[in-house]
Order: structure tokens, then sequence, then C-alpha cells
């Protein structure tokens, strides 16, 4: 099974650079999209054999997440579930986190699979509150629904993780998406039966999958790794291969790929 996940930064515009050609080279089972910036109805596109699920954010322009998939899920479910004292998982308009548009999960018998395009802090902080409620509220979505089955999910999480995952992490150490508070909240989220494939495969590698469009940043290679495939621990062992296409063009985030066995 390969799953792609894009941040494509506008899909309308990322439609005009080649999107289609890129879709159906990388050929994957499941192509999940993160700021997609759509409202229903603004682009027609569709791919023979997928099916696709959508969320819009309310804001127009902004946000927004969607998944082609070759496999019919058996529920789609679309925002943050809301987690009650049972651990039930409630899906409904009340959430906080749900009028932008940031996640689409899918269920299928034995497995979840997931896009997440989670806040950015903002320059100066100004979001940084909201994104740790966010990341706490997430973390406890994500493990209700891994007490069920295993969860795969993917995204721009707008966080780099370690030093090794950015290029200059010393003068970036207080700039959204590399703040003390962020990383720990994806270290704690890891710590609590999830492994980011990547890094798991890769300890050593410096790739990254997101680059500024200022300063030639691309061309330097001064990028940051903040796309993500994770995984619940018991189906690490079945993941084959973790990639990041950083040749692939039309975005200032690269695709990032999982291969696994399901």
């Amino acid at each position: 099974m390969l799953l792609i996940s894009w941040n494509v930064n506008g899909l309308r515009a990322c439609a005009g650079k080649g999107f289609s050609e890129v879709f159906s080279q990388l050929n994957a089972d499941f192509f999940c999209l993160q700021e997609t910036k759509m409202q229903a109805g603004q682009l027609d596109i569709n791919f023979p054999g997928y099916q696709s699920y959508w969320s819009y954010a309310e804001k127009k322009g902004y946000s927004g997440t969607a998944i082609f998939t070759r496999h019919t899920p058996q529920h789609v479910f679309y925002g943050m579930g809301t987690v009650d004292a049972d651990g039930e998982i409630i899906y409904d308009d009340g959430n906080i986190h749900n009028h932008e548009g940031r996640i689409v999960t899918l269920e299928y018998d034995t497995y979840y699979v997931m896009t997440a395009y989670v806040p950015n802090s903002q320059d100066g902080l100004k979001r940084l509150d909201y994104r740790m409620k966010w990341e706490d509220d997430f973390r406890m979505y994500v493990k209700a629904l891994d007490k069920r089955k295993p969860v795969i999910f993917c995204g721009d999480l707008n966080v780099a993780h370690k030093e090794i995952d950015l290029k200059n992490p010393k003068t970036n150490r207080r700039n959204a998406g590399f703040t003390d508070e962020e990383r720990e909240k994806f270290s704690t989220l890891l710590g609590e039966g999830f492994k980011d494939t990547f890094r798991t495969l890769h300890p050593d590698e410096q790739t990254y999958s997101w680059w500024s469009y200022r300063f030639k940043a691309r061309e330097k290679n001064t990028g940051w790794r903040i796309d993500y495939f994770v995984v619940s621990d018991r189906i690490m062992q079945n993941v084959r291969a973790a990639t990041i296409h950083t040749g692939i063009m039309g975005s200032d985030h690269c695709p990032v790929g999982l291969e696994i066995e399901l």
C-alpha cells in the first residue's frame, strides 16, 4: 500500500503547475492533501478509480484538506472528534477546532487513515496558545482512535521536531514551528504510542519537505521537515519505506510518502 501526503498550498494554483501529472506519476492508494484553499465546487478535479473526501474551511481561500483513495472506507469523519469522559468520540459542529477544515479521517476494517493540517503558530507566536490547545485535543482524538484500531496519520504538522529537521536550528529557536512548546507536544504524542516513520527508518538523514519562497531557500536547500507520516507503534513493523520527494515541484512543500503492508 502506498500513501502520499502533500501540502499543495492552494490546489487551484497547484493544478496549474502539474498536479495531475504528479498524481498519476506517484500512483498512490491514498493521496492526502493539506492547504487546498478551496470551497466546494471551485475546482472540478477527479481521477478514474478514486473517490475523494473534502473538508473545507469556513473562511474562503484558507486551510482545507482532502483525501483521494482507491479504497472505499467504512466511514468518513470530517474534523476533529471530541473525546468524552468515557473515551467515546463525538463528531459535531460544536468542536472549537472544526471551522478550518483541518482533518479528514477514513475508517477501514483494520485501520484508520487521517490527513491533518496542524495550525501554524504564526508570526510573533500569536496563535501559540491556541496551537497548544489544538495539540492536546488532537492527541486525545488520535489516542481514542488508536484504542479501536491502528492509525496512520499524515500531513503538514507544522513542527520541525529535532534540530536535524531544519537547516538553521539556532536562529529559529523561537520561531513558529520550532518552539520548545511545539516540539515537546510532538514528543509527547510520539511517546504515547506512535512513530515518526521517516525518522525511525532514517535516523541520521537530513532531508526537508518545506522551503520558504523567499531568499531562494529551495535552491539553497535551506528547508524544514514539517510533513510527516505517523503510525501506531504496533504497525511500524509493517512499514516498508518512508520517502520525501524533494524533486517534485508545484508547491513550497514537496510530497512525502509511506509504503506499508496492511
